[in-house]
């Protein structure tokens, strides 16, 4: 599929300029740096080097005091607490880390996940009932519960108090609970808006200790958890996301849970094979990146709830052993096994089903329905359509006499809203920008398709339905050396809002050496023709089709990070090639007077 490239703007010359000379940096450097909001050398001390002491006083966020209060109550009248919160990876996580902490300071505390197939997404009847006949008379409800509101008037009947911490969008009417922490609250006025639902849980763990006189030390060892999430829920790695994903991975990569260590023994970071040696010293083959936080370690967490019940992934992340935690993480890598081959089976089927569709390449969107897909790996697969197609996606299946789907959107369009404009098809909904959830009756289904083309194809720009690669910068080859990677590595973590850079390089020609290895990847040896320099390396993954581009002995431009490639103990540096074309397709103009 053709890509279209996008080059960012710089950002004010005089601003770069001036923030190169303060950090004595490039200015190719300092203008990646004003593109991510830094524009002075405070701003920049900041960004390079965060600190847990520029984390927001999380009383500022709304019912934020109200909700410590109703947990002092709690505990002074000996209530019985349940921590409740959604089946996937941020509501897991989310329970893990505030079970944890009430528990170290009160016995009465309980946790529940919701059955995905029984009970579905949020807050159910099922779990209230639970609740009353349990005798909790205090429900955390994390990741979930902003749009509960009949389910909510339902639990007040029997007494039970709701504290919600959310960080999707409200609805028209927020639910009449006790509190409601979500920064998305249109009468909030927390600084910051994109924190997880386990960055929201920590926030009120915060608040806790901080009213109740605790050393922040104390919460240092949830920060683990709190990454996994931000990288698995994919929020904005900026604000205050990047000061607690930048402490998460560091304490995950020297001291992880037991959870994450018996869980990271199904990958290929591992220095130890065995889990006889897992007691020793745990140690990498590299440092983990929040790209591995979202494929090694948030798909096992996911496939609990997915294949059976989340309630297993909150067990193996409160685990306090090994021996424990080793127990619950087989049994959640079968689960992640099943997952995968589901996932691909149900695939298939859906592809076919689409190429069937003869209407499908005039369509906007992508809609698919079969009854007897797998609840679990809709999203899965939703995210899979919309690589393939590149259009918004949604994958529908029958559960419990509803169907029941899952959104996935694409770069810059708003799939909430458009779900939004179908408000009275449907029965159930929530989501994001980019992922959403939804339930419709069957009897309705086609009228929402079809209402929900026409929204889609009505709003939605055409330059979106063409896959975008965004350029940060337009630079030469000899631009590239170890200390400006050196100080590239200093922006990490990367992630949403933050994304490793993407730099352009044309007018390039292969030293000869370009082939194909493993399946359909390009290796090849570059260079500028008519500028000195030795030649740099690089990876084309899944582009063997373009070999031809390289053999032809024409100029041409490549997309790219740089990046390390260790091999038999020798560092170097890589170009890993998204994607290249030849030079006389497109014309941009000169490079910067500034690089």
């Amino acid at each position: 599929m053709e890509k279209r490239w996008v080059i960012k703007p710089k950002g004010d010359t005089e601003i770069v300029l001036e923030l190169s000379r303060a950090l004595n940096i490039s200015t190719l450097l300092a203008s990646l740096l004003v593109q991510r909001g830094v524009s002075n050398y405070r701003e920049a001390r900041s960004f390079f080097r965060p600190k847990l002491t520029q984390l927001h006083d999380p009383f500022l966020m709304k019912d934020m005091e109200r909700a410590v209060i109703r947990i002092e109550m709690a505990i002074r009248n000996r209530e019985k607490i349940l921590v409740y919160g959604d089946y996937d990876v941020d509501g897991t996580t989310a329970v893990a880390l505030v079970y944890t902490f009430l528990k170290s300071i009160y016995k009465e505390i309980g946790f529940y996940i919701p059955d995905r197939y029984i009970e579905g997404y949020g807050i159910s009847k099922a779990g209230i009932d639970f609740a009353h006949e349990s005798g909790f008379t205090l429900v955390i409800a994390l990741d979930c519960g902003i749009k509960a509101v009949e389910n909510i008037d339902y639990a007040n009947e029997f007494g039970i108090d709701f504290i919600i911490t959310d960080h999707h969008r409200p609805g028209e009417f927020l639910p009449n609970a006790y509190a409601i922490l979500d920064p998305k609250r249109n009468d909030c006025s927390y600084p910051y808006k994109e924190l997880s639902g386990c960055g929201l849980g920590f926030k009120l763990v915060q608040a806790f200790s901080k009213k109740n006189g605790m050393p922040f030390k104390r919460l240092e060892k949830f920060l683990d958890l709190v990454v996994v999430s931000i990288a698995s829920d994919i929020v904005p790695i900026t604000g205050e996301n990047r000061i607690l994903a930048y402490f998460g991975l560091k304490l995950i990569n020297s001291k992880p849970r037991p959870g994450f260590t018996a869980i990271l023994h199904y990958s290929n970071i591992r220095k130890k094979p065995d889990f006889q040696y897992i007691e020793e010293e745990f140690v990498f083959n590299r440092k983990l990146t929040i790209s591995d936080l979202v494929f090694l370690i948030g798909p096992r967490i996911n496939a609990a709830g997915r294949m059976e019940s989340g309630r297993n992934s909150v067990e193996l992340l409160i685990s306090k052993n090994i021996e424990t935690a080793i127990e619950k993480a087989v049994q959640i890598n079968q689960f992640n096994t099943e997952r995968r081959s589901l996932d691909m089976q149900i695939t298939q089927q859906a592809l076919e089903l689409i190429r069937q569709d003869v209407d499908h390449p005039n369509k906007k969107a992508t809609i698919v329905y079969d009854p007897t897909w797998h609840k679990g790996v809709l999203g899965i697969v939703a995210s899979r359509m919309t690589e393939t197609y590149y259009r918004p996606t949604i994958i529908f299946t029958k559960s419990n006499g509803l169907i029941t789907g899952s959104a996935r959107s694409v770069k810059d369009f708003d799939i909430y809203n458009a779900i939004d404009q179908c408000f009275d098809l449907l029965e159930h909904f929530g989501g994001h920008k980019y992922a959403a959830g939804l339930s419709v009756k069957p009897e309705k289904l086609d009228a929402f398709m079809e209402k929900f083309e026409q929204i889609v194809s009505e709003t939605i720009d055409e330059k979106m339905l063409v896959p975008e690669i965004e350029i940060d910068a337009k630079i030469k080859l000899n631009n590239i050396s170890t200390k400006f990677f050196r100080i590239l590595k200093q922006f990490a973590p990367f992630g949403p809002e933050n994304m490793a850079p993407i730099f352009m390089t044309e007018g390039i020609v292969d030293t000869g050496y370009g082939c194909i290895v493993g399946k359909n990847h390009i290796k090849l040896s570059v260079i500028h023709p008519d500028i000195s320099g030795f030649p740099v390396s690089g990876i084309a993954f899944q582009q063997g089709e373009k070999l031809p581009l390289l053999q032809n002995g024409s100029p041409f431009s490549i997309c790219y990070h740089v990046e390390e490639n260790e091999w038999n103990g020798h560092v170097s540096l890589q170009l890993n090639i998204k994607d290249m074309r030849p030079d006389e397709d497109f014309e941009y103009g000169d490079y910067d007077s500034l690089y």
